[in-house]
């Protein structure tokens, strides 16, 4: 049996990364310490209880909601007459469920419950998805991609109110200027951790409409950086920044990838960088005791042409702790890799936890040998 990572059960687990360095803090252990039987018991091997001290944090990949899934969600529903998109989700509850503080990337906007449901290249998404994030255990949500402005401001305010109907957290998208101002900060047992959100810019058929810029946060340094100190202004003790960038299907960061996670990092304002878009798994890389997870690859998706890659994904977890200096760094990091198994059903999987077989075993040693791939020391988790 696994230690503990977080806040409800125990983590299944993936693929360590050890790091340099010292995330809601965990409950603190209730055991009676003269107990003989317990005092006897050998220490867990791999996992060690999470101290208050500590808190954590895991970040998925793209939600993609293309048209299929769609279908899936009201087959999945039909028995109680509606779309149900939690069956799908279902196979990562436990890792998602497990963490403090859990984020997941919303790629597309959200419409009403009577509208024309769409994809590529203007999605339109059901917004029983928000549900079924929240079924399965994230908090907050970056909305920032090239595809928020898809449905214009009426696509950004639907969305966002899908997911405070939801009870998920939100950042990348505003209805508001006052809103675009105020950062999402999330307070886990006294420990304050931000998530700001930013993309490379949005699909040709979109434009931010005039005068309000606030729709969605386009990205570059100095925007992060500016988001960034204004949530450790306002009381944040750990900023994560959600970035999407990157080419689409590459496997390997760009070069505008890794000198902007190069300068972001460089700033105390930003603790850690996960990244999204390229609908395929790319490397995680440790720059100077901080991390960056290049891109997640694809949480949810179904497209026209699966390629494998784009059914892959992983869950990056992270584990905080105070260093020597009193700042709260990464001090454990590892991930747990997922597959979309097409079916049909159309279902999520964690890789770790598919029958053995071709497909399990190819899924293992691409997005380890992706993940690895930036000289990130991998030990096993299990």
């Amino acid at each position: 049996m696994a230690g503990q990572w977080g806040r409800r059960t125990a983590v299944v687990a993936g693929c360590l990364l050890v790091l340099a360095g010292c995330s809601r803090p965990a409950v603190v252990p209730t055991a009676p310490p003269e107990d003989p039987e317990l005092a006897s018991r050998e220490p867990l091997p791999d996992w060690t209880p999470a101290q208050p001290s500590t808190f954590t944090l895991v970040a998925s990949g793209d939600v993609l909601i293309h048209p299929p899934l769609t279908e899936q969600a009201e087959t999945d529903g039909k028995a109680a007459g509606g779309r149900d998109f939690r069956p799908m989700l279902a196979g990562v509850r436990d890792v998602v469920s497990a963490a403090d503080l859990a984020i997941c990337h919303l790629k597309v906007p959200l419409g009403e419950a009577g509208d024309e449901f769409t994809g590529h290249p203007l999605f339109n998404a059901p917004p029983e998805v928000a549900a079924a994030l929240a079924d399965v255990g994230y908090d907050v949500c970056s909305t920032a991609s090239n595809h928020t402005l898809d449905n214009g401001a009426a696509g950004v305010r639907s969305t966002l109110d899908a997911l405070d109907a939801a009870g998920i957290r939100h950042t990348g998208a505003a209805r508001t200027a006052g809103d675009a101002a105020t950062p999402t900060i999330v307070d886990l047992g006294g420990v304050r951790v931000a998530v700001v959100s930013y993309t490379f810019g949005l699909n040709a058929a979109a434009t931010v409409p005039a005068g309000q810029p606030w729709l969605v946060n386009l990205l570059s340094v100095d925007a992060v950086l500016e988001g960034a100190r204004a949530a450790k202004a306002a009381g944040a003790d750990v900023v994560v920044a959600s970035l999407h960038w990157g080419e689409d299907r590459a496997s390997s960061p760009s070069g505008q990838q890794q000198a902007m996670a190069r300068q972001l990092l460089a700033d105390p304002a930003v603790d850690l960088i996960i990244g999204h878009h390229p609908n395929v798994v790319q490397p995680f890389k440790l720059i100077d005791g901080e991390w960056v997870a290049y891109g997640l690859g694809n949480h949810l998706a179904r497209h026209a042409e699966p390629l494998g890659t784009t059914e892959e994904g992983v869950i990056a977890r992270f584990r905080f702790g105070k260093n020597k200096a009193g700042r709260w760094v990464v001090d454990r990091a590892d991930y747990v890799p997922t597959v979309i198994d097409l079916g049909p059903p159309i279902r999520l999987r964690d890789a770790n936890s598919m029958p053995e077989g071709e497909r399990r075993e190819t899924a293992l040693r691409r997005i380890a040998e992706v993940v690895r791939s930036r000289e990130a020391p991998l030990v096993s988790g299990r």
